[in-house]
C-alpha cells in the first residue's frame, strides 16, 4: 500500500496560477466536497467528545498546563478597521505580537476583565486566553476565519445575552486603542492590536483522538490537539532543508528551538512517515517555490496525496494519474 500524505491547503483558487500543480489537479480524482473552513478540515482528522471544538482550553493546556476543568475562551489579539458605518475584523492572532507587547497589553486589560470576574492571560503572544467563571453565560462566537473581513457588529452576539460581551469588547477596544504599543507598531508599519476576538469556548476535553501517525504544522491549535491525542507533531519548517525565515511569531521560533537537533538527513527520512502536513496558511509563492517540488517528488515516488482545500473541495492525487494526459487544466 502506498504512503498517504494528507494536506491542508488554502482555497484552490489561491493556488490556481501554479501551472504544474494545476496540471496535476486536472488529472486527479475529485472527492465529495466538505464543509469549508480550517476547523472543519481539522475535524476530519481529530475527534473529541461531542460539541464545538474547545480551542481555548486545548491551547491553554498546551502552553501553560493549567486548563483544569475551568471554562476558557480564546481572546486573541485582533486588528479592527473602523468604517463610516461600523468596523471590520481584518486580523486575528498571528499578528506578529512580541512577548513584551502582549504582556503590556494584557496587563492594561486586566481591570476590564476582572471587573466581570474573568482573568486574561498570555498563553502565547499571538494567542491569549480568558478564564470565565462558571456563572457567566458564554454565547456563541464565530471562528476567526468566519469573522475576518465581515462587519463586526453582525458577528457579535445580539440581544440581552450578548449585551455584557458587546460592552466588554467596546471597553477593551478603548484600552487597546490608547495603548502606547500601538503607536510604535504603526511607526513600524505593523497593524495595530486594537481589539480582541473571542471564540473557541469550552472546557478541556477528556480525550482527543487522531488517526494520523505524524503531523507537521505551525498552528498552535494543531499542536494542542496533537499533544492531547498523543501524536508526534513537528513544525513544518523541519521538512525543508533551509528552514524558514525568522519572523516575529514566537510560536515558530519556539518550535524551531525544540527541534534544533534535526538534520537534512533525518528530515528526508522522516517524510516517509508523515501523515498530515498543514499548509493551510501558506502563501502561493512559497507553495510554488518550496513545497510543490517536494510534494511532486513524493508523488513520483508513489506517495498518495489527499488534498483538503479551505474552500471545502477535496481531491486525491496518485502517481498513475500522470497518465491522464488528455485532461487539461
Amino acid at each position: 500500500m502506498a504512503n498517504v500524505l494528507h494536506l491542508l491547503l488554502p482555497g484552490r483558487d489561491k493556488l490556481a496560477h501554479i501551472p504544474e500543480f494545476t496540471a496535476w489537479l486536472a488529472r486527479g480524482t475529485s472527492l465529495p466536497s466538505a464543509v469549508p473552513g480550517y476547523l472543519a478540515a481539522l475535524a476530519e482528522h481529530f475527534r473529541w467528545p461531542s460539541g464545538p471544538l474547545p480551542a481555548a482550553a486545548l491551547i491553554r493546556q498546551a502552553v501553560a498546563g493549567d486548563a483544569g476543568d475551568a471554562l476558557w475562551l480564546c481572546a486573541d489579539p485582533a486588528w479592527v478597521q473602523p468604517e463610516l458605518n461600523g468596523a471590520r475584523l481584518l486580523g486575528c492572532g498571528n499578528l506578529g505580537v512580541l512577548p513584551e507587547e502582549a504582556e503590556g497589553m494584557v496587563v492594561a486589560l486586566a481591570e476590564t476583565f476582572s471587573a466581570e470576574g474573568m482573568s486574561l492571560s498570555v498563553g502565547d503572544p499571538q494567542h491569549w486566553q480568558l478564564r470565565v467563571p462558571e456563572y457567566v453565560g458564554v454565547p456563541a462566537f464565530p471562528e476567526p476565519e468566519e469573522a475576518l473581513g465581515a462587519d463586526l457588529f453582525e458577528q457579535l452576539p445580539q440581544g440581552e445575552e450578548g449585551r455584557r460581551w458587546r460592552a466588554l469588547l467596546n471597553e477593551a477596544q478603548v484600552v487597546l486603542h490608547n495603548h502606547p504599543t500601538n503607536a510604535l507598531r504603526t511607526r513600524e508599519g505593523l497593524p495595530p492590536i486594537n481589539s480582541v476576538w473571542l471564540w473557541g469556548a469550552g472546557v478541556l476535553p477528556d480525550w482527543v483522538e487522531c488517526g494520523q501517525q505524524r503531523i507537521y504544522s505551525d498552528d498552535l491549535l494543531v499542536w494542542a490537539l496533537a499533544q492531547k491525542a498523543d501524536v508526534e507533531v513537528q513544525p513544518r519548517s523541519a521538512l525543508l532543508s533551509g528552514g524558514t525565515n525568522e519572523t516575529r511569531t514566537s510560536v515558530g521560533a519556539r518550535l524551531r528551538a525544540m527541534h534544533a537537533g534535526d538534520t537534512p538527513e533525518s528530515r528526508a527520512s522522516a517524510l516517509l512517515q508523515i501523515s498530515l502536513l498543514d499548509l493551510q496558511d501558506i502563501q502561493p509563492t512559497a507553495f510554488e517555490r518550496d513545497w510543490w517540488p517536494m510534494l511532486q517528488s513524493h508523488l513520483d515516488a508513489g506517495t498518495e496525496l489527499r488534498l483538503s482545500f479551505a474552500d471545502g473541495r477535496r481531491m486525491v492525487l496518485r502517481k498513475r494519474h500522470r497518465l491522464r494526459f488528455w485532461r487539461k487544466a
